[in-house]
């Protein structure tokens, strides 16, 4: 009975989202209640459980993402991802013009959410294919690939935040593990795959850029600011292990090691760098950020009602009763995880929800186990990148902006996010191996 109530649960978030086109927050809410009442938990309990699981989710990770979005949207408007980009694209040079294009994907991806990312970058994809005379898929796509990597595999991303809330992995961690990944899934689903793609017709054109700063902040700078948080996390998730504990190195490496003070200190140092230092006032920078808030508040509320969600398969012991069943079989529990992503995914279309939906059913089985947490938030992440097709956003972002038929954009786009999700459930694996020895 349990796991025919939360397939209905699962379905009913299927009609709400797909038929009914409620948005994902509402939904989740809806599907929370439905699940709890078929249980037969109390109101009471179960509007308490929806709480907690709201308040418990977003009270670790609400400060990084809007951080996040306040260090993504300074570094797009005041023109450090442009100067990235085109700095990156000259030291490359024509013949391995690429491989420019992955390395500013990822740089450029660590700050900023998808589509901003995606946007910013079009241009500079249209203008290289028409220099060098290279198709703009086989351009875009690699450009695509590292943009997507990023957003389902490192934090401070919303939805590796998220799940690394829910899981209690070390973000630090998790951002080493997710780097590791990265790096193969680029590899194989940009350069090599656009390879294959190279006979696709654009018929887009060169898209111009929202971004006109009257002078671009120097390569160095840009970089610099860009990066700065992946710096302090990354050191600090270093350092951690060989440092003597109550020490005064220990606790300031802890300190600034610490997502949370990681973001804030790059909030500030970005503030100087790109904005006050050339000539914005403090309240020009800062009505930047309240758009950078407003642009990231449904997100918000979708991780904490994904954690709603998650809280009452928890408390209505449903959880327990699949953990059970998820026991007897022989897969691996990260393989379940990234499966149990990859089909909510195919279904909704949205990776954050496909993620967290996930996450609160694999929960139990993943507590009872010692399978690593930051794998783990690895393995959904990467399962919930499997093959974006027409009901994904994603898709249609990529078939418009590239103007291609829906079988182009499936062969194109679609086959590149399954070769990313395959190759990061692949490298979980590995990496679990590694560690396990």
């Amino acid at each position: 009975m349990p796991v025919i109530l939360i397939t209905c649960s699962i379905l009913l978030l299927l009609v709400l989202m797909l038929f009914l086109k409620f948005n994902a927050f509402i939904s989740l809410t809806l599907v929370s209640l439905f699940l709890g009442i078929s249980f037969g938990m109390p109101a009471d309990n179960l509007i308490a459980s929806i709480q907690k699981g709201f308040g418990d989710t977003l009270g670790t990770l609400t400060f990084i993402v809007v951080f996040g979005a306040m260090l993504g949207k300074i570094v797009g408007e005041s023109g450090a991802a442009l100067q990235i980009s085109n700095s990156l694209n000259r030291l490359f040079g024509p013949k391995n013009v690429v491989w420019a294009v992955v390395l500013t994907g990822f740089i450029i991806g660590i700050p900023l959410f998808y589509t901003a990312g995606f946007v910013l970058l079009i241009p500079l994809v249209f203008t290289i294919a028409a220099v060098g005379n290279f198709s703009p898929v086989y351009i875009g796509i690699p450009m695509a690939a590292a943009l997507s990597v990023t957003h389902g595999f490192l934090p401070p991303h919303p939805g590796p935040v998220a799940l690394a809330s829910i899981f209690k992995a070390d973000l630090g961690l998790t951002l080493i593990y997710g780097s590791i990944i990265a790096v193969p899934a680029i590899i194989l689903a940009g350069p090599i795959y656009g390879r294959f793609v190279k006979d696709i017709k654009s018929l887009g054109g060169p898209a111009k850029s929202t971004v006109q700063p009257l002078e671009l902040p120097s390569f160095g700078t840009s970089l610099f600011t860009a990066l700065f948080p992946v710096l302090l996390i990354s050191i600090g998730a270093c350092l951690i292990p060989f440092l003597t504990k109550d020490t005064i190195v220990y606790k300031l490496v802890n300190f600034w090691g610490n997502p949370f003070i990681a973001m804030l200190l790059a909030v500030i140092v970005a503030t100087y760098n790109l904005g006050i230092s050339r000539g914005q006032s403090v309240k020009e920078v800062m009505d930047l950020y309240n758009v950078a808030i407003s642009e990231v508040a449904l997100i918000i509320l979708i991780i904490g009602a994904g954690g709603s969600f998650k809280q009452v398969l928890i408390d209505s012991k449903s959880a327990d009763y699949l953990a059970e069943i998820f026991r007897g079989s022989s897969l691996s529990p990260l393989v379940l995880a990234w499966t149990m992503a990859a089909i909510i995914r195919l279904a909704l279309g949205s990776a954050t929800v496909a993620a967290l939906t996930s996450a609160g059913i694999i929960l139990p089985l993943i507590q009872s186990t010692h399978v690593s947490p930051e794998l783990t938030v690895l393995s959904i992440g990467a399962g919930s990148l499997m093959f974006s097709h027409v009901n994904d956003a994603g898709f249609w972002i990529f078939k418009e902006y590239f103007n291609l038929s829906i079988a182009q954009t499936i062969r194109s786009w679609s086959v590149m996010e399954t070769i990313v999700s395959i190759t990061g459930l692949v490298g979980v694996l590995l990496l679990n191996l590694i560690l396990a020895s």
